[in-house]
């Protein structure tokens, strides 16, 4: 038997991926993106590898290229099954031959495929990107490199095939990473900040401009690789002009000059003053296995806080979801103490055991239930995202779009960015992803407010050019506008004018009934050199544009996306980057060994209560299956004894449906796994042992001083005085009853107490119980107290605060 020596996988085959380099140029707010992937064959024969990784789900694929000893060769874009037939046409004639594809089921999944490496043989497969940087609550710019890429769930009876993932624990990813960026902008770099180790900041101009940050030494893969980049005054409404590309044809999207128009609206004060009190507030919580640990319990708290934050008057409903899925009320009820305090109750019970991650069901139930009138309806969705029919659950979004808005939520490392940012893009609202120690309840909250900001009506967009000079809007009309959110339009511009040299574009809209504006203008030849970055995030904007109308199956539009794809060198759902070495033609003697690259996942032994349907590694010839099924209660101490495995399998729904539990016992419906006769599964260590599990499961975290407050408001806004009160604040009864004014009322010096604690001992995180507050104060000025002044003198000495009444909006 041959030695097996170097990096190997899980079941002892080497990996031919031994190293990756990334490099990243952020200008302003837009990233490009070059990865470099070292491969290498210490086996005695000739391999193929495939390796299955995540990118962004907006970035632009357009450059892949191989470099084989001292020969490049360079991609070509072709129709996907064309690419795959030439690559298989290429391996069969001896030819090396390189594949590049996106998944057809989510476009933040990409496939690598290295064909005939010779044994002893190198390769660097490099590949280029371009996205967008989103906007943060804080105003820092969100740089993202997904690493993780974690099994994604196919629920039963879909019509599309199971995303095929080879993954290993995230401490055991078998190559290195390298990371590097380098920023400029017009404006000061003030800082970067990630959960990542980073080396200090390195400005390379006494303006700070321009800086250079790296990643530290030692990358783990057990995150995603985030930068929050600040500049100073960053935020401002722009038109960036780039120059076609020479050899391209003038007329067509490439030849043509593109446009780059960036709002970011600031909305007049009186008017976000004045926050809706009506609305249908529907939210909709993955209670899947991967849910379990923090992630369900930070959920509950959020839901806590939303609960407590929504306006007297509207309606709510709550949906979990899982395999199945429930809803508290059968229709959304009027928002009371009655109806907020039974689905508090219901929300504390919550836990993560309703299985797989089927979405799809519950938003479909959701959309066949009557709107209120003139209660505008929302969906708030928090889900980790491992889904694998994304398309299916944007599509249904999109097509009942004019009947609601949608605000997701990412949860945790490895959540699809198609499923999150597609479910916000198709829905009108806001997308925010939580990762490490991200508090959910700021992020939830900050979209709550985008969705009780007054609608913005009857965008528009109006471009005044010279009269040879047309424009094509390559971006889907705007529907939604947030104070505070950047949105980014592109268009292609069409011939020249010798007389004029400036263009001016106007942003329209209505705000709670009144007229607004945003004027722009422009040079039209450009003034900074960005490449082709703007003609290729176009082409992406408008190749995904088509691929949504393409699911009604048109195959004209189908046509036109894979031409716009060829003609930018952006990738698409229908096309592929295919790489042929048609130097070399030696025969390959004998069938060429398959190898899996391992990508890092943070699945779990506890991650999946109930069965899922995923595909791990398996050699084409023989894709691996096995039967599972749940230990009894009896059994799960005798399995707590083992090391803990995962096996690389396909786990089919039918076989596990009589067998399993509907509520997780002991340690969330531990399941074992039975080998069929035919199958080869692959043993996937863990290394968490019984006596990690019992001590991480008997751990309490300290209470959260905030919720114990907060959960005590009443639904109207105020706060009763009593004992609850008094330990939620640290003090005794009677500490807290002594200093109240005389003649003043209970429940109002309660509420200004709460107030005043909120201020002065929890403004680090006001975007968390702002909303609260601000019901807190309606409540205490519609009781028309006197003595209110009295009262914030009382409670300053009382809690050792120096808050201003005019400070609590008092």
């Amino acid at each position: 038997m041959m030695s097996r020596c170097g990096l190997l996988t899980l079941n002892k085959e080497p990996v031919p991926l031994k190293a990756i380099e990334v490099e990243v140029e952020v200008k302003d707010h837009v990233a490009t993106v070059a990865s470099t992937l070292h491969y290498e064959n210490k086996e005695e024969k000739a391999i193929e590898a495939i390796f299955v990784f995540p990118l962004p789900s907006d970035a632009a694929v357009c450059h892949f290229s191989a470099k084989i000893g001292q020969t490049e060769i360079v991609a070509d874009v072709k129709e996907k099954q064309e690419a795959r037939e030439e690559y298989d046409d290429a391996l069969s004639s001896g030819q090396q031959a390189f594949l590049l594809e996106e998944s057809d089921q989510s476009p933040d999944v990409f496939s690598l495929t290295v064909g005939s490496l010779p044994p002893g043989e190198s390769a660097s497969i490099r590949l280029e990107y371009v996205t967008e940087l989103a906007v943060e609550a804080d105003g820092a710019l969100r740089f993202c490199l997904p690493v993780v890429l974690n099994p994604r769930y196919q629920p039963q009876g879909s019509e599309v095939s199971s995303v095929q993932v080879t993954s290993v624990p995230a401490s055991q990813v078998p190559y290195s990473l390298s990371f590097s960026t380098r920023l400029s902008s017009p404006r000061q770099v003030s800082k970067v900040d990630s959960k990542c180790s980073l080396e200090p900041l390195q400005y390379l101009n006494k303006e700070q401009t321009q800086a250079v940050v790296k990643l530290a030494a030692g990358h783990k893969f057990d995150r995603d690789i985030e930068l929050l980049i600040y500049y100073k005054d960053a935020h401002q409404p722009a038109v960036v002009v780039e120059a076609g590309k020479a050899s391209a044809e003038p007329g067509t999207l490439m030849g043509d000059a593109a446009v780059m128009l960036s709002v970011y609206p600031e909305f007049p004060q009186e008017v976000m003053s004045s926050l809706a009190t009506r609305g249908e507030f529907v939210f909709l919580l993955d209670r899947s296995g991967s849910m379990q640990g923090a992630r369900i319990g930070s959920a509950r708290d959020t839901l806590l806080l939303l609960l407590k934050s929504l306006p007297m008057g509207c309606y709510f409903n709550i949906y979990s979801f899982g395999s199945s899925f429930e809803h508290i009320f059968p229709n959304s009820m009027e928002y009371s103490e009655k109806s907020m305090e039974k689905a508090l109750k219901m929300v504390k019970e919550m836990q993560a055991n309703l299985g797989g991650t089927e979405i799809l069901k519950p938003l479909q139930h959701i959309y066949s239930q009557a709107c209120i009138p003139n209660q505008p309806r929302q969906v708030f969705v928090f889900t980790d995202g491992e889904v694998g029919n994304t398309k299916e659950v944007t599509s249904l979004v999109k097509k009942n779009s004019s009947s609601h808005r949608c605000f997701s939520f990412g949860i945790g490392e490895g959540a699809s960015t198609a499923l999150i940012n597609g479910l916000a893009k198709e829905g009108g609202g806001h997308a925010q992803f939580i990762t490490g120690a991200d508090r959910m309840q700021a992020k939830a909250m900050q979209s709550l407010q985008f969705a009780l900001q007054p609608v913005v009506d009857d965008i528009s967009v109006t471009w005044d050019l010279p009269k040879r000079v047309s424009v094509t809007h390559l971006s889907p009309p705007l529907t939604a506008i947030f104070q505070g959110q950047r949105s980014l339009i592109y268009a292609q511009l069409t011939g020249q004018s010798s007389e004029e040299t400036d263009g001016c574009v106007t942003v329209k809209y209505s705000l709670a009934g009144n007229p607004f504006q945003n004027k722009l203008g422009f040079a039209l030849q450009p003034t900074e050199d960005t490449g082709l970055t703007i003609h290729r995030l176009g082409a992406r904007t408008l190749i995904r544009c088509l691929e949504t109308k393409e699911r009604e199956k048109d195959e004209e539009v189908k046509k036109k996306v894979v031409d716009v794809s060829v003609q930018s060198g952006v990738s698409s759902s229908f096309t592929a980057f295919i790489a042929v070495n048609k130097a070399n033609r030696e025969a390959i003697q004998g069938p060429l060994l398959h190898r899996r690259v391992p990508g890092a996942s943070i699945c779990n032994a506890m991650r999946h209560s109930a069965p899922r349907k995923m595909m791990f590694c398996a050699p084409r010839q023989a894709e691996a299956q096995c039967d599972i099924s749940f230990l009894s209660q009896d059994d799960t101490t005798e399995a707590l004894r083992a090391p803990l495995t995962l096996r690389s399998c396909s786990l089919s729904q039918d076989k596990v449906a009589k067998g399993a539990p509907k509520k997780a016992t002991g340690f969330g419906g531990f399941f074992k796994m039975k080998k069929r006769s035919s199958a080869v599964c692959t043993p996937s260590p863990m290394g968490l042992n019984s006596k990690e599990m019992d001590a991480n499961s008997s751990v309490q975290p300290p209470p959260d001083t905030l919720l114990q407050l907060v959960s005590l408001q009443k639904a109207s806004g105020y706060w009763e005085l009593n004992p609850a009160l008094a330990a939620a604040l640290d003090k005794t009864s009677k500490q807290v009853e002594q200093p109240k004014p005389a003649k003043v009322d209970g429940n109002v010096w309660a509420t200004v107490l709460a107030l005043v604690w909120l201020h002065g001992l929890k403004s680090d995180v006001q975007v968390e119980w702002q909303l609260l507050a601000r019901k807190a104060v309606s409540w205490l000025l519609a009781q028309k107290a006197s003595c209110i002044t009295e009262c914030v003198v009382a409670a300053n000495s009382m809690l050792g605060c120096n808050v201003q009444k005019d400070t609590l909006g008092l």
